[in-house]
């Protein structure tokens, strides 16, 4: 069974995954045509409440990086592969907060989060536990993102197919 098949079947996570993640398995077309700029194949993967869609890049199954596009015209690699996705949300589910990937920035959108959602630390452990991960500290997955965004994202441009025109960088240095 792949990854992405014991998701869908694991009830604890999709909803963690929907709420606080931000990320709902209920692929549908993203707000326009786009292609890499490498040529690669783009599958849409899954979709974020504010018009976003998560896609997996190149050919294979669960183990491609993973891009995510927002309805604005930005976007950025966030994953080595969907695992890494998924823990990525389950630590830092607030990463729609993040500009320039900092500690600081974590713990600011972490103390919001957690000041709203009090129970969110008991539900992401039990969804980690369901599906069979270990969640990464805010700093392990910080780290992490920081590597797929800038040493291995600028590999993966994404193009509006009508135009031809790069969609602009999520995050700064």
């Amino acid at each position: 069974m792949s990854f992405l098949d014991r998701l869908r079947a694991t009830p604890a996570i999709v909803d963690y995954l929907h709420w606080p993640g931000d990320f709902s398995l209920d692929a549908y077309s993203h707000v326009e045509e786009v292609v890499l700029a490498s040529g690669e194949a783009l599958e849409e993967v899954g979709k974020c409440g504010g018009g976003g869609t998560f896609f997996l890049c190149g050919e294979g199954g669960d183990e491609r990086p993973v891009l995510y596009a927002d309805s604005e015209g930005g976007a950025a690699l966030l994953a080595a592969d969907l695992e890494e996705l998924v823990r990525l949300l389950l630590a830092l589910p607030w990463w729609h907060d993040f500009v320039r990937l900092t500690e600081e920035e974590s713990a600011e959108a972490a103390e919001a989060c957690l000041a709203d959602e009090p129970d969110l630390l008991a539900d992401r452990d039990a969804a980690a536990a369901a599906i069979g991960l270990e969640v990464p500290t805010p700093a392990e997955a910080l780290a992490r993102l920081r590597e797929a965004v800038f040493g291995l994202g600028p590999a993966y441009v994404l193009l509006n197919a009508e135009e031809g025109n790069a969609y602009q960088p999520l995050f700064r240095a």
